[in-house]
């Protein structure tokens, strides 16, 4: 659930997986793996993707929360 929610925040928020492998001292390869689910993602790095996505910690831990972060960027977009 928590790879699922960062990759979806990741995606509407248009952030790169570069980016974000590069914000957690990874390669791109390297990053493949927890964003995939092979492998989890351990606190502190969901602290540091947070911090890069600009989200609360909380919102990767709840679907629900993801989804209304997800829906305001894309009302965002279209107001833009």
């Amino acid at each position: 659930m928590v790879n699922e929610n960062v990759a979806e925040i990741r995606k509407a928020k248009g952030v790169t997986k570069t980016h974000l492998a590069n914000a957690l001292e990874l390669s791109l390869q390297g990053y493949r793996y927890p964003e995939s689910g092979e492998t989890k993602l351990d606190v502190e790095r969901i602290k540091v993707i947070a911090v890069v996505l600009d989200v609360e910690v909380a919102v990767f831990l709840n679907d629900k929360l993801t989804e209304s972060v997800i829906n305001e960027m894309y009302l965002k977009k279209q107001v833009s």
